[in-house]
């Protein structure tokens, strides 16, 4: 603000310039340019190109050099010069003030309807949100747009556009805006059908030839005539005589999944750290914590004596509920509030994980998990995750740009 100027905008008459057309360089240099002449201040400024066309606001004092009628004159033939419009519209004060509450809404689709988007925004409206700004994230290989929403409290929010979200067919995120959302944080995944491909117990089975069996026991659990110990215990026992050699060869059948390799490298570029918590082996996730370079890692572990498996499991399961301990642990360790964790996970046996993270996304879930969990991503690309927190297409790109460099 010049001397002139009071520091509360709220009664001051101002000016709202909005430039649009055709983009190209030097248009805000120019406009800039145009009304430095004018003396006026500028209070709020926002500029937005979608397929190269550009629309360009600025809200600034009424002039204290020469008239405000001047001052259209000016803007408007500088615009017809471009051949641009100018619209130039008086008021009092800057944009009201938002309401209590902020949060931002990331939708992802595959594609993203009309449909959809109308009917997360009148949902956003319904909750007593206001929509303050909407930019796009990704366009590729999921369009994702983020909502910057005022006015409706988080909670309420989240749970009435997830409940949106399973009748559209869209994955949405809410989280509380603020400072800590680019704070360093923890991210915690599960490893079978999440991170990997694959279920690593089928592995070593396939090998073993005892695929049925295991499925039978698996069946069982989900069944619920069995819980996750006693299914371990009961499918581990199926590997005994095994060769300890076959570790290495389902090591090398172990399959990430499309996009966690991007995943990881983008979180740890941005300061996060990385761990994974799995049901299944530590034979197959030190190897994974060397490969990717996750900061925590922690599973069972397969027995081996005298080059053989012998059919058990040693030290403490990792179940449902230790997931849930080793996420608290690992948020000790490194020195972040569970609230600013992230957990990850596509399994019932994930979900006290799920819930005791800041934020709990199901990955490519079964409807129990999905219905539990704070939001879901239902595409087969694990690097969607980073859309959910706020980080965009272009920044992914730059950090594969620099990590081929």
């Amino acid at each position: 603000m010049s001397a002139s100027q009071p520091t509360d905008t709220a009664d001051v008459p101002t000016l709202l310039v909005k430039i649009f057309g055709k983009d190209r360089p030097g248009i805000t240099a120019g406009l800039f340019d145009t009304l430095a002449a004018f003396s006026v201040d500028v209070i709020d400024l926002e500029q937005v190109v979608t397929r190269g066309r550009i629309v360009l606001c600025a809200l600034v004092t009424e002039p204290t050099t020469g008239s405000a009628g001047e001052l259209r004159s000016t803007i408007h033939s500088w615009a017809d010069s471009l051949r641009m419009q100018a619209e130039i519209i008086s008021g009092i004060g800057d944009n009201r003030p938002r309401g209590v509450g902020r949060s931002h809404v990331t939708v992802l689709g595959h594609p993203l309807t009309a449909e959809s988007t109308a009917s997360i925004a009148a949902c956003i409206t319904a909750t007593g949100g206001n929509i303050d700004r909407i930019f796009r994230l990704a366009k590729y290989p999921v369009t994702a747009v983020e909502f910057a929403v005022s006015g409706a409290e988080t909670g309420l929010l989240r749970t009435a556009l997830a409940t949106e979200a399973s009748v559209l067919g869209v994955d949405v995120a809410v989280v509380s805006a603020g400072l800590h959302r680019r704070a360093q944080r923890l991210i915690v995944m599960d490893v079978d059908s999440t991170l990997i491909q694959d279920e690593v117990i089928e592995l070593f089975a396939a090998h073993a030839g005892c695929e049925d069996e295991v499925a039978e026991v698996t069946a069982a659990a989900m069944r619920g005539e069995l819980d996750f110990e006693q299914s371990l215990h009961a499918r581990v026992a199926l590997l005994e005589g095994l060769d300890a050699s076959v570790v290495d060869k389902v090591r090398s059948e172990v399959r990430l999944t499309p996009g966690a390799r991007t995943l990881i490298r983008t979180l740890k570029r941005l300061g996060y750290q990385v761990g994974v918590v799995s049901g299944g082996f530590t034979q197959v996730t030190d190897d994974l914590r060397e490969r990717l370079g996750l900061d925590f890692a922690h599973a069972n572990t397969l027995e081996i004596v005298d080059g053989k498996l012998t059919g058990r499991v040693t030290g403490e399961i990792v179940d449902r509920a230790g997931k849930a301990r080793l996420l608290r642990r690992f948020a000790s360790e490194a020195g972040v509030p569970l609230a600013q964790t992230v957990a990850i996970g596509d399994g019932a046996n994930d979900l006290d994980m799920l819930n005791a993270a800041g934020l709990g996304i199901a990955f490519n879930a079964k409807p129990l998990v999905r219905a539990a969990a704070h939001t879901a991503v239902n595409v087969p690309f694990l690097d969607a995750v980073l859309y959910l927190l706020g980080v965009t297409r272009e920044e992914v790109e730059e950090v594969e740009a620099a990590t081929e460099d």
